[in-house]
């Protein structure tokens, strides 16, 4: 399988991310260059070619996502938000103990590293990552970039107990940096939706950002609202896939 690392990718001597930590992101599309195209306009993105038909999007040179071509029509056009681990086969067989479920069992993605899809009890869906090459995210946290994923679930205090075994104080520990967070499904959204993670990109001006959404194709899903980690639109691109505007 032929692979590139972005110029600003980390190498396997560079720090790893702390298991349980959201490390990555990808997005599954029908149409890749339709993709390139929106989420390039929208948040300054440029692509390097990865691995088979995956593309990196970079920001000033440092990987901050995948876009995937989705290959069975099937599969839900989505993001999926990645928590490290060092071990991603024991973790997805304390997942699969814990009353989760291992969708795709962990593979090697080249060299760059082991990758695994897996879901909660309540069918929300999540990966696992385990470094090689490509440990994550070059960039988090600033406008053009992850900056939150939330869990929209029917039973917090479930989830909590969930994530909280298999990722031990990672996410909710006392010494846990914020990047993640649980609210019940009715908050934000009509009560059939099914739990899922929601990623957010952080935006400087979110009325901005919305408007160049509508221009690119995408549409607005829920309109902005405030949150306890700051002002959120969710929206679509122009090929269906949700995710969160995220204005600090």
């Amino acid at each position: 399988m032929a692979e590139n690392l972005p110029s600003g990718g980390a190498g396997p001597d560079d720090t790893a991310f702390p298991e349980g930590v959201p490390c990555w992101v990808d997005v599954q599309l029908p149409d890749v260059e339709a993709g390139r195209r929106f989420y390039g306009a929208l948040f300054g993105w440029t692509f390097e070619e990865a691995y088979g038909s995956t593309v990196w999007a970079c920001l000033d040179g440092e990987p901050v996502a995948a876009l995937v071509r989705k290959r069975d029509g099937r599969m839900p056009t989505v993001w999926t938000v990645y928590f490290a681990t060092p071990d991603a086969a024991a973790l997805a067989e304390g997942i699969r103990a814990a009353g989760g479920q291992v969708v795709v069992p962990p593979a090697p993605v080249g060299r760059l590293g082991i990758m695994a899809l897996t879901a909660d009890p309540e069918g929300a869906v999540f990966g696992l990552w385990q470094a090689g090459t490509h440990q994550g995210f070059g960039r988090r946290h600033e406008p053009g970039t992850f900056t939150w994923s939330e869990l929209y679930t029917r039973d917090t205090a479930a989830a909590n107990a969930f994530y909280t075994g298999i990722f031990h104080d990672a996410l909710f520990g006392p010494g846990a940096v914020p990047d993640f967070g649980r609210a019940p499904i009715e908050d934000v959204f009509p009560a059939e939706m099914p739990p899922h993670f929601l990623v957010h990109f952080g935006v400087e001006d979110a009325a901005a950002a919305i408007e160049a959404v509508g221009r690119l194709g995408g549409r607005v899903q829920v309109p902005p609202f405030e949150a306890s980690y700051g002002r959120v639109a969710v929206v679509t691109d122009n090929q269906g896939a949700s995710f969160a505007l995220l204005q600090r």
